[in-house]
């Protein structure tokens, strides 16, 4: 018995004008299928159709209810997508294989022990903004890509590729062994973000606010940066602390 490639079991659920938007503009042929809610009918949402419509997808009219059932979240803002997978790279090895000889030096961001899909969200929009090549966390110690972090990320979750990994230490220090320098964030670490060279081939790792990284991940790292902090709040939100890492690490490589 033959199945069809758009089944449901093959699909996911995309929901907010950005996360929609970002895979109509990147890959509108895997959209099985959009559905707006019809008694909205502002500029932003005529704008949305239009492009849908020139994508030639398929449009289903629905209420706000339907949609939230769908998208598991009121915060749909009247749109919604059932998709399927978008191919990336299989693998972090896969992906790494891809700068062999290019001279371009790859830019990743580890993320230890982020279990919030807001943050993870926050996360991939920073990690796509800056050009990070690829999101990394451990499979024990983090959340999946889903729906709400989907939302969040404004569609960097459909464009930079999320690697889960059985062991982080080891895949740290696979990391290392390809010259990929791991850069630890650490409030008590003597140097700054700043003060070390982002130029080359860099990891840069982040564990969650409060615990940080795990024992065993920060022993891992080659090198230990802090990130400055000048008024009376002790640590920055991960997204936060991604965005000023990720940002100086792309200042340095634009100069």
């Amino acid at each position: 018995m033959s199945s069809s490639p758009k089944a449901p079991s093959t699909t996911k659920v995309l929901f907010g004008f950005h996360a929609v938007g970002v895979r109509l503009k990147t890959a509108p042929q895997s959209i099985v299928e959009v559905y707006f809610e019809s008694t909205r009918r502002d500029a932003r949402m005529r704008q949305f159709i239009e492009r849908a419509r020139e994508a030639n997808v398929r449009l289903i009219e629905a209420d706000g209810l339907r949609l939230a059932k769908l998208a598991g979240s009121h915060g749909h803002q009247g749109v919604a997508a059932r998709v399927l997978p978008v191919e990336q790279a299989r693998s972090l090895d896969d992906l790494l294989d891809q700068f062999e000889g290019t001279g371009e030096a790859p830019l990743l961001l580890v993320l230890d022990g982020v279990t919030d899909p807001h943050n993870l969200g926050a996360c991939l929009r920073v990690a796509d903004g800056a050009g990070a090549h690829a999101v990394i966390a451990p499979k024990d110690h983090a959340v999946g890509l889903n729906a709400t972090v989907a939302k969040v990320a404004s569609g960097a979750a459909e464009t930079v590729p999320y690697f889960m990994v059985t062991n982080l230490a080891r895949t740290l220090n696979e990391l290392k062994e390809r010259n990929i320098w791991v850069i630890g964030t650490s409030d008590d670490a003597p140097k700054t973000v700043y003060q070390v060279d982002l130029k080359g081939p860099v990891a840069l790792v982040l564990g969650a606010e409060g615990p940080g990284m795990r024992q065993l991940t920060r022993k891992t790292c080659d090198e230990l940066v802090s990130i400055p902090m000048r008024g009376a709040v002790e640590s920055l939100n991960v997204s936060v602390a991604s965005g000023v890492c990720l940002y100086e690490a792309l200042r340095q490589r634009t100069v």
